[in-house]
């Protein structure tokens, strides 16, 4: 089975679980049809399913056979990442998600044109946090009635349960750095591996290799692959954040300025950037005002600093250290071949 011939079933799966889920909230309240609505939106609507890929393909490299069962037990994943994007969303103040209002901003919408009471925003944030704590709920509920066996999901649950803390953990992190101020690489990179690369990759592959029932000796290689892999997906991300077209993220350019993020590529300007520079930035990072010719300014402080360089050459040594431990990690073959293509398509996003 090839990578492309996953994503429809997982999709089958999630659309599945979500016309049930809609039917017991309709049974509690017709107006929880928003609620249904807008996850089903969420979780359907793009999304690269790289996440569910990993664990699967994890599962198969591991010996696993394959079955419909185990394709929704990894379709869980995509719940836990729709609830820390619609959190993320939220926290960052972001209007718009893969080109679509974020859904803070859909339920403002949803208040304002109903002519509802009370702030419409104060309306969409509740909605959001709520909508965020259902999909995370929802996760758990997907993988235990996934059809798996129980001594698989015993195997998975540690895992599934130790991801799901390690990201918002990650995530407070994010929260915390830009209030105190830390812009050291030891804090950019942290955050990397716990908001983003543990699970994205690496805890999808060991959720994979659990359900599998892999050896010891796998469950390393797949970690020795993943987390570098992680760390460098997280990279990618982040200087799209800056560098990024609109028209392939989904976001305006610059978000991650305007947010005041203190990522590896920030840190790494800090690091040699002049003391005017280091002002500029300090100015702009977080301001939500900035315009497109102050988002060009620190993009191009940034880029003078040497960190855009630097950052792209600590993608190129993560992706490198990731495929060496790929190559002679004791896998099957057609999985190996599967987990190269991933790989490509995890750091080689265009910018």
């Amino acid at each position: 089975m090839e990578r492309a011939g996953l994503r429809p079933r997982v999709d089958k799966a999630l659309a599945a679980f979500l016309a049930a889920q809609r039917t017991r909230l309709l049974s509690i309240d017709e107006a929880l049809a928003d609620v249904a609505d807008a996850l089903e939106a969420f979780v359907l609507r793009g999304g690269k399913r790289l996440r569910p890929a990993f664990a699967y393909w994890g599962y198969r490299g591991a010996g696993g056979i394959d079955s419909d069962h185990v394709v929704t037990a990894v379709s869980a994943l995509e719940l836990v990442q729709a609830s820390a994007l619609i959190h993320d969303d939220l926290m960052d103040r972001s209007d718009t998600r893969r080109g679509e209002p974020s859904v803070h901003k859909r339920f403002a919408a949803r208040h304002a044109a109903a002519a509802w009471r009370g702030p419409a925003e104060a309306f969409g944030d509740n909605a959001a946090v709520l909508l965020g704590d259902l999909a995370l709920v929802w996760s758990d509920e997907l993988l235990h009635s996934s059809g798996v066996g129980l001594e698989e999901l015993a195997r998975a649950r540690p895992v599934f349960d130790r991801m799901r803390t390690e990201v918002t953990a990650g995530q407070y992190l994010d929260v915390l750095t830009p209030v105190t101020g830390d812009t050291s690489l030891e804090r950019a990179g942290k955050i990397a591996r716990y908001k983003s690369a543990k699970y994205t990759i690496e805890r999808p592959l060991l959720l994979g290799a659990a359900l599998a029932a892999a050896t010891p000796a796998l469950t390393g290689s797949y970690s020795a692959f993943g987390l570098p892999l992680g760390e460098a997906f997280q990279l990618r991300d982040d200087v799209l954040g800056v560098f990024g077209d609109p028209v392939v993220t989904g976001k305006p350019a610059g978000d991650d300025l305007r947010e005041g993020k203190r990522t590896y590529l920030i840190a790494a300007a800090y690091e040699t950037v002049s003391e005017a520079g280091r002002a500029e930035l300090e100015r702009g990072l977080g301001d939500a005002g900035l315009d497109e010719a102050r988002v060009g300014r620190l993009r191009e402080i940034i880029t003078d600093s040497g960190a855009l360089a630097r950052t792209e050459a600590r993608i190129a040594a993560l992706t490198d250290e990731a495929l060496a431990a790929l190559h002679t990690a004791d896998l099957e073959a057609e999985a190996r071949g599967v987990l190269l293509e991933l790989a490509d398509a995890a750091v080689r996003r265009t910018v």
